[in-house]
């Protein structure tokens, strides 16, 4: 079965639960508008991001927004279907569907209601009605690389990664290079554990990389066991998706977060104006989409200051990620000096770097 976005360790769905504002005295009513959400949203995570900006966007827009989520929504089989097209029939007027296997759920129901607005994370597929949007996850990947490859002693990084799929290597590949680039030394292992969502065999993963040698680990995957795993064993790790500083308060130098904020606000806002249009949004550091979490202080002064210039490069457009010469594991070249891998190529990246320990097939 070919693993999607999200895909989800409990299958069954969750209570619906809403966070709602009373409608405004004398006003036709609030604006109506609905998230889809693929795991628990919990204190950490995808999931939990994705809240904080529906969170965002109620406080931001007052009661002039009724805003409804559905936790804990399958992507596979009927469900998710089943989930947006009943936001389109109880009146949402905005639909967010927030993993890449809701994607063609999202399409199919969008088609039957052309007058609801709809948009999708991560995927590709686009509408009249139908906006896609997702983030250049891989830009903080890079600023970890950096902090990794000065922080290690056994030259060993271990990255604990769900599929082999295009977002998964962008990621694994930055921080490979942004590593390297400071440290020459420095080697990735990768195990994939073929789940967005699995605390045990992520954890058993992160145990293998540790009696391999790793003495930092990262994880592209949902939940905070590598974070657990690197402060019960003594190593250093980064968290994925949100701040998990608090499950590893040692061992955690920083995290890749994600920050849906402003994209719910500025769409739910142009929806509500009558200029909504669909687009694609791919945002990075210099949007915003895309932070650091706060800096572990074991970090070395000059370490961060690294990395605080790398971050106003990234969002300057100075340092490209993906920039030549860049050599694949066999040691073929695959980007010139002098040139970058554009926009399509990162988004369909199939090859790891050398330096990286891991199989795609």
């Amino acid at each position: 079965m070919t693993p999607t976005r999200r895909s989800l360790l409990q299958a069954s769905l969750a209570v619906p639960a809403a966070a709602m504002l009373p409608r405004a005295a004398g006003a036709a009513g609030p604006f109506d508008v609905g998230f889809v959400y693929v795991a628990p949203i919990g204190d950490a995570g995808w999931t939990y991001q994705h809240e904080l900006g529906r969170k965002a966007l109620v406080a931001a827009l007052g009661d002039s927004v009724k805003t409804t989520y559905v936790e804990n929504v399958p992507e596979e089989g009927a469900d998710a279907e089943r989930v947006i097209r009943k936001f389109a029939t109880d009146g949402n007027k905005l639909i967010f569907t927030t993993s890449f296997g809701f994607m063609n759920p999202t399409e199919k129901v969008a088609k039957q209601f052309p007058k609801v607005k709809f948009a999708h994370c991560t995927g590709y597929k686009r509408a009249p009605n139908l906006s896609t949007y997702s983030a250049r996850f891989y830009e903080g990947r890079y600023l970890t690389g950096l902090i990794a490859g000065r922080m290690t002693k056994s030259n060993v990084i271990g990255y604990v990664a769900a599929f082999p799929i295009p977002e998964v290597v962008q990621g694994i590949n930055a921080v490979t290079l942004a590593a390297r680039s400071v440290n020459p030394n420095v080697v990735t292992k990768v195990v994939f554990v073929s789940s967005w969502f699995d605390p045990g065999k992520e954890r058993a993963a992160a145990d293998t990389l540790i009696s391999q040698g790793a003495d930092v680990i990262m994880h592209h995957t949902d939940s905070t066991a590598i974070v657990q795993a690197g402060e019960e064993k003594g190593v250093w790790s980064f968290g994925y998706d949100s701040d998990m500083a608090k499950f590893g308060p040692k061992s955690h130098l920083t995290s890749v977060t994600m920050v849906w904020d402003q994209y719910y606000i500025d769409k739910t806002k142009a929806a509500i104006a009558g200029t909504w249009k669909s687009d694609d949004v791919w945002g990075g550091i210099k949007t915003g989409m895309v932070k650091l979490a706060p800096l572990n202080a074991a970090i070395p002064d000059p370490v961060k200051a690294e990395v605080a210039a790398a971050t106003d490069k990234i969002a300057a457009g100075t340092l490209l990620p993906f920039a030549g010469p860049l050599k694949d594991q066999s040691g073929a070249e695959k980007v010139a000096a002098g040139k970058s891998l554009s926009d399509g190529e990162i988004l369909g990246l199939n090859w790891f770097v050398d330096g990286v320990q891991g199989k795609l097939g």
